[in-house]
């Protein structure tokens, strides 16, 4: 985005989704007094918080911007009514925001899957992220790993479908190579 002073071909939703993902085990995290769920969710929280903030100076439609930030805002306070003054025993709560949790980080693993008949139709990768598809299959490999040393399930079970996913993306890099010469034009000299 300071590259190009632009937010052309960026969507804004997976900042959204991401933020609202972090803060959500940011709170699983204080809830249980797990310190690296609060640490690592903190500075995603706080990253994501930086790059919606960046997005909007640069995007042309910052009323759009900030409508589904003001949503996000509204889910979040929505969130913290039910889970804290809703659900008044601790052990309730934590299974309920561990359960909610689990299922929103489902659905952002599932999320890239969308353009997979576009990828196939096309028969060309290049709407995926190679870097991504790398970090998001370390990032869900070691959650599910944290998630199995703490006897976890709620940590565990939702990284499983990133593994999963992020091996599927490997294999259609693999099957639909990109072919970088067809991603530059040649230079008139």
């Amino acid at each position: 985005m300071f590259r190009t002073q632009s937010v052309e071909n960026i969507q804004f939703l997976p900042f959204l989704t991401t933020d609202i993902n972090n803060l959500s085990w940011l709170s699983y995290g204080c809830l249980k007094q797990d310190w690296t769920l609060i640490t690592v969710n903190t500075i995603g929280a706080a990253l994501q918080s930086l790059y919606i903030l960046v997005y909007f100076y640069f995007s042309p439609e910052k009323r759009r911007v900030l409508l589904q930030s003001t949503a996000l805002l509204g889910v979040l306070i929505l969130g913290y009514c039910y889970f804290n003054l809703l659900i008044p025993d601790v052990a309730v709560r934590l299974a309920r925001l561990g359960l909610f949790c689990s299922v929103f980080t489902i659905s952002m693993y599932l999320s890239p899957l969308a353009d997979l008949a576009k990828i196939v139709r096309t028969r060309s990768t290049r709407c995926l992220s190679f870097p991504l598809t790398v970090a998001t299959f370390l990032a869900s490999a070691s959650w599910t790993l944290y998630g199995f040393q703490l006897s976890d399930l709620y940590i565990m079970v939702p990284n499983i479908p990133g593994i999963v996913t992020s091996i599927l993306r490997f294999w259609l890099f693999w099957q639909f190579p990109l072919d970088h010469d067809k991603l530059y034009k040649p230079l008139q000299a």
